[in-house]
């Protein structure tokens, strides 16, 4: 039995769709079982279970019986608190392997804010005595559907540049963390995990541009004003709206490439930028509005 944390959410169900694809007995955990039970229907080999980070006895029910789990939490200032505790409970639940999902910059002295709270918990994770796994994705591409609502406005606004970042989709992070859970031999490992392409935000409005039939352009703006948009205008809280800004800033900084992994481990090629745009073609076309609290203005 493998436990699945954050299974309504993107990384987590995309591992659960994995699991399910290999036949594997898995328990997805949610703070909302009845409502994913809802989305998935009731599929052989899977249990639901309520599971709510801030709440230990439902983590211990949730843990109950399984041999791994599967950590993905979102990100948030209590996420060491809420990782580490769910680590802790985990293993004292019987748990023989945690696979964790974290990010890349995961040092102690990390420019950015999250990847410092990752450092942490890999550290905690790393004394605990448990076999464990770790995954580090750059960006996901699913997070490209927040642009959105500025595409109405013909604008992709950032802080980047033309810098050209690593990016992955959430599938390819589910299928190689269901590779993780079901394969030994790739157990122990710290797997570094992008797509197959290095892609800025001027190439992402170029491609959104063709399928769109109308120009997108994209508008690059000073970190700090970037910043202070997304607390003043999109209110945004404090550490979110200056994540955002640090990893912006930290791919100007550390240039990004493929790591190859993706390919290696699932034995073909990640899926592309060009497909996920295609995908989410509709998604683009709906948008309405400008981006929220963004002054196209400013810069």
């Amino acid at each position: 039995m493998i436990a699945v944390m954050g299974a309504s959410g993107e990384t987590g169900g995309a591992a659960l769709q994995g699991l399910r694809e290999l036949g594997v007995p898995c328990r997805a955990l949610s703070r909302d079982p009845g409502r994913l039970r809802d989305r998935l229907g009731e599929v052989c080999g899977v249990e639901f279970a309520a599971a709510d980070a801030a709440d230990a006895e439902s983590l211990r029910a949730g843990f109950d019986g399984a041999s791994q789990l599967f950590l993905t939490m979102v990100n948030g200032p209590r996420q060491v608190e809420f990782e580490t505790r769910a680590i802790d409970l985990a293993v004292s639940s019987g748990v023989q392997h945690i696979v964790k999902l974290s990010a890349p910059a995961a040092e102690p002295d990390s420019p950015v804010a999250i990847s410092r709270w990752h450092w942490a918990i890999e550290e905690h994770l790393r004394g605990s005595g448990v076999a464990h796994t770790i995954l580090r994705p750059y960006a996901f591409m699913q997070k490209l559907r927040t642009l959105a609502p500025g595409l109405a406005e013909g604008v992709i606004v950032g802080a980047m540049g033309d810098t050209a970042c690593n990016w992955v989709d959430c599938r390819d992070i589910g299928d190689v963390a269901a590779a993780v859970l079901t394969r030994p031999e790739l157990r122990g490992q710290v797997h570094t995990l992008t797509g197959a392409e290095v892609f800025g935000y001027p190439e992402i409005a170029a491609r959104l541009s063709r399928l769109l039939g109308r120009p997108i352009r994209y508008v690059d703006v000073p970190p700090e004003a970037l910043r202070d948009n997304l607390i003043r205008q999109a209110h945004l809280p404090d550490w979110l709206a200056a994540h955002v800004t640090e990893i912006q800033l930290l791919a100007r900084t550390r240039p990004e490439r493929p790591t190859g992994v993706v390919a290696r481990i699932l034995g073909r090629a990640p899926r592309t930028l060009d497909d996920f745009l295609a995908e989410n073609l509709t998604h683009f076309r709906r948008a309405g509005g400008p981006p929220p609290g963004l002054d196209l203005n400013v810069g």
